[in-house]
């Protein structure tokens, strides 16, 4: 697995999580990001690359009945612990990536996944999927909750709570050094953009430092350690750390 790669596939599909979860009243959305990355193989499986669907959500008969697009694939089931059956099953469709993510938080609308919307913590939604039987893999906890924990999806969390949301626009409250990766090398003034370069000045290194008052668009979020890292169109900046808040 790509790391670079997954990362990508999370700036794709994360927005739409967020806002789809936070219209629908969820307050965790990390373990669904990782639900993508896992059921998807982080958007390189043939289901989701082809047919949009991230979820591995099955077509079930009221999908085939109602004449909903499906496709039959094979796939892997864990009835009896620790035993893998291969089996074919139908699949749903879906025609690009949001109405995916909306397909998703559709099928988790039923009353056999009403508790999801009580979750407070992504190990919590975890286990909550896991007992609604979303999914038969005895290892599918600690599974999503790993891989929360190391892409730093909790960030996501935070976002779809208010603190930022991906396409909005905030404004830095300090000075602020903007980087090549989170908590990686810093930009030089030409790494900049150019409406990024009109609200920098050149550090004493010859770094990049992004002025503070400057209105920046959230593309992404990270966490790491202490900070919470956001990308703008220049770069990463640091949101906050464990004691201030630099970008409200």
């Amino acid at each position: 697995m790509a790391t670079a790669d997954v990362y990508n596939f999370i700036s794709q599909i994360a927005p739409f999580i967020v806002a789809e979860g936070q219209k629908r009243g969820y307050k965790i959305v990390s373990t669904v990001i990782a639900q993508a990355i896992i059921e998807s193989r982080y958007g390189q499986s043939t289901l989701a690359s082809k047919y949009h669907n991230y979820f591995g959500l099955k077509a079930g008969s009221a999908w085939v009945l109602a004449k909903k697009p499906s496709i039959v694939l094979k796939t892997k089931e864990e009835y009896t612990p620790g035993v893998l059956t291969s089996i074919k099953d139908a699949f749903r469709v879906y025609p690009d990536m949001e109405q995916g993510v909306i397909g998703y938080y559709d099928f988790i609308s039923t009353k056999r996944y009403a508790n999801l919307k009580t979750a407070t913590t992504y190990r919590q939604y975890a286990e909550m999927l896991k007992l609604d039987g979303y999914a038969t893999s005895s290892s599918y906890i600690n599974t999503l909750c790993d891989t929360v924990s190391k892409y730093g999806l909790a960030a996501y969390d935070h976002a779809s709570a208010g603190q930022w949301v991906i396409g909005r626009t905030y404004t830095t409250q300090q000075d602020l050094n903007v980087r090549k990766e989170p908590n990686g090398d810093l930009l030089s003034f030409d790494d900049l953009t150019d409406d990024g370069k009109l609200h920098s000045f050149i550090g004493t290194s010859g770094n990049a430092i992004l002025k503070r008052g400057t209105a920046v668009t959230v593309k992404e979020i990270r966490s790491t350690g202490t900070c919470t890292w956001l990308r703008i169109p220049s770069g990463w900046i640091c949101g906050k750390n464990s004691k201030n808040v630099y970008v409200s």
